[in-house]
């Protein structure tokens, strides 16, 4: 038995501590008596009383149009085909004019929110539990940076994902499947960064599920031992854990090796749970029929399995067989939405419906998004004439995200851009204020989940963040 001034001491970082405290009591290797300390099973979160227990994010890789959307713009219809007021953006993106969302928008639910007609169902049902944030900003239109700056907070490729920092500072409510899975139809731009837990201990690393797979085994790849049955290879790992801890009583705190060891024991108790989470089979033909069957559907399908599961948080990638950002319509934009956004609607809005009939929406975030939004503007080569055909560029100054379930507002507008959807110009909200936020429902105060490597204090906000108070119910 470890006191609590020995396990805190031991695990090298005080919030580790706290997020392996519940892992530690179901093995009987902590004592209970922790009258000052939270679990993550807990109902008050770490620093405050949690509004959500878990997260899934339904990211639309390539960024989805904002004035196509979620966020009319009566004024670019009457200066259709006017050049913006900027020399920079005319010279560089051959902008051909101000390009009007030819996507009717209408009034939905008792809130009103206008949202576009290529979201039929989703503003049909659930409008008045979504809180539709018309204000983001982000640094960079690139994507690569755009990226890891949604994911991580910052734009290269040296911090944890929000997913692993919320693993650390959380943990899993089931020791069978890993705090936190990353669905993904093929790799995505920038790829496995954008689930990595960088300089947090390893096991922390969300784990990556090709869900172009439909296949259990497929999905899940070598879980199952191909010779060894269930009592033959826990005696195997008793051998080597016995092995491991006389090589660590020589290495003390050495992360990778705990990594490592965590790791195989996962592994050997996902081998039941995860077959029964990812097996799509065991739904009924009604509940597979309101998702869909595309990538999209059934990793928002395979993400609320999980979620039930007590699995932290879910990470959906919106990727393509054949296209790593499918939302990315430098062309044929309004042809390119109309399909995106038809499997969106029908695949998020059933996830919700489920959710909700559950009893689990309340306690459980939603967000949807891309790492920024899209251009005005029109985006047209030299020979190109047809307006009907043309794109839209990367646009970072403001678009549009929002959130659902888990103590979350619902049936709010918040923030505006201006009159064209060019800039973010009222309660305008960051990247980091959206991590902060997310923190702050998840029961965590952004400026305290904090880990010690390379001589200072790291965070998921940085030095930034705001909670955006207004989003709380």
């Amino acid at each position: 038995m470890l006191t609590r001034r020995q396990l805190i001491r031991r695990s090298g970082a005080g919030f580790g501590a706290v997020g392996m405290l519940s892992s530690l009591a179901a093995t009987g290797q902590a004592s209970a008596a922790v009258p000052d300390a939270t679990l993550p099973s807990g109902a008050s979160g770490l620093h405050h009383a949690a509004r959500a227990k878990r997260v899934i994010f339904l990211f639309m890789n390539g960024a989805p149009s904002h004035v196509d959307t979620f966020d009319p713009k009566p004024m670019l219809q009457k200066h259709a085909g006017e050049k913006p007021n900027d020399d920079s953006i005319n010279k560089k993106n051959r902008a051909a004019g101000y390009m009007p969302s030819p996507f009717k928008f209408s009034k939905h639910g008792q809130s009103g929110i206008e949202v576009s007609e290529l979201f039929p169902k989703l503003a049909a049902k659930h409008i008045d539990n979504l809180c539709v944030v018309r204000s983001m900003h982000t640094d960079v239109p690139n994507h690569e940076p755009g990226l890891l700056m949604m994911q991580s907070g910052n734009q290269q490729p040296t911090r944890p994902s929000m997913g692993s920092w919320l693993s650390y500072g959380l943990g899993s409510e089931n020791e069978n499947l890993p705090s936190f899975i990353a669905l993904s139809p093929g790799l995505p731009v920038v790829g496995p960064q954008l689930w990595s837990s960088a300089f947090l201990p390893g096991h922390h690393q969300g784990v990556e599920i090709d869900t172009n797979h439909r296949d259990v085994k497929k999905l899940i790849q070598n879980v199952q031992h191909p010779a060894l049955n269930a009592d033959q290879q826990r005696q195997q790992l008793k051998v080597l854990q016995a092995l491991n801890d006389l090589h660590r009583q020589q290495r003390p705190g050495e992360a990778s090796l705990d990594a490592h060891i965590r790791s195989m024991e996962l592994a050997f108790q996902m081998q039941h749970e995860a077959s029964d989470a990812f097996d799509l089979s065991k739904e009924s033909q009604a509940t597979r029929d309101a998702y869909g069957d595309t990538e999209y559907s059934r990793s928002c399908l395979i993400g609320r399995r999980l979620l039930e599961r007590g699995v932290r948080v879910v990470q959906v990638f919106y990727v393509k067989k054949g296209s790593k950002q499918p939302w990315d319509t430098h062309k044929n934009n309004n042809t390119g939405h109309k399909g995106l956004c038809a499997d969106a609607d029908r695949a998020t809005t059933a996830l919700l419906t489920d959710l909700k009939q559950r009893g689990m929406l309340e306690d459980t975030l939603v967000i949807w998004g891309g790492e920024f939004g899209r251009t005005p503007y029109a985006q047209m080569d030299k020979k190109q004439t047809d307006i009907s055909k043309a794109g839209r560029d990367h646009h970072h100054t403001g678009f549009s995200m929002w959130l659902a379930g888990g103590g979350v507002r619902g049936g709010y507008a918040h923030g505006a851009t201006d009159d064209f959807g060019m800039h973010a110009v009222e309660n305008r909200v960051h990247v980091h204020d959206l991590h902060a936020s997310v923190l702050h429902l998840m029961g965590i105060d952004h400026t305290k989940l904090t880990y010690r490597y390379s001589g200072r204090d790291y965070r998921l906000t940085d030095i930034h963040g705001r909670v955006v108070n207004d989003w709380l119910a």
